[in-house]
């Protein structure tokens, strides 16, 4: 089954602002944002997942870009890269702006995107 979904989840004491932030910033991502108003794209935050480790003081939430429709698998490699780009410009913008160091970002295939 080929991935058609991207999950990001943020560690070492993330904040739901953070997520909410982080969130904004790919959806105003030039690819990310033309494909998700094709209606190729679907960026929403859901419950964190259980497989991985968990930050007892993180937030519990993550977010994941769905790709839809039959050319999803084809787009999939681009929109990983994509969203790893922008996690890395979030992460040296937040860093720039607000004190204290950004909390780590893993960003990885996601088999079912729910």
């Amino acid at each position: 089954m080929a991935n058609t979904a991207v999950r990001v989840r943020l560690t070492q004491g993330a904040s739901e602002s953070d997520i909410g932030a982080l969130k904004a910033w790919l959806e105003r991502e030039h690819k990310l944002e033309a494909l998700r108003d094709a209606g190729g794209l679907e960026i929403r935050v859901r419950a964190g997942t259980a497989d991985g480790p968990a930050s007892p003081m993180g937030a519990g939430l993550e977010i994941v870009l769905v790709l839809i429709g039959a050319i999803a698998p084809k787009l999939f490699d681009e929109v990983y890269e994509q969203v790893k780009s922008g996690v890395r410009a979030w992460r040296e913008n937040r860093r720039a702006v607000e004190s204290g160091e950004p909390p780590e970002v893993e960003v990885a295939p996601d088999g079912d995107g729910r």
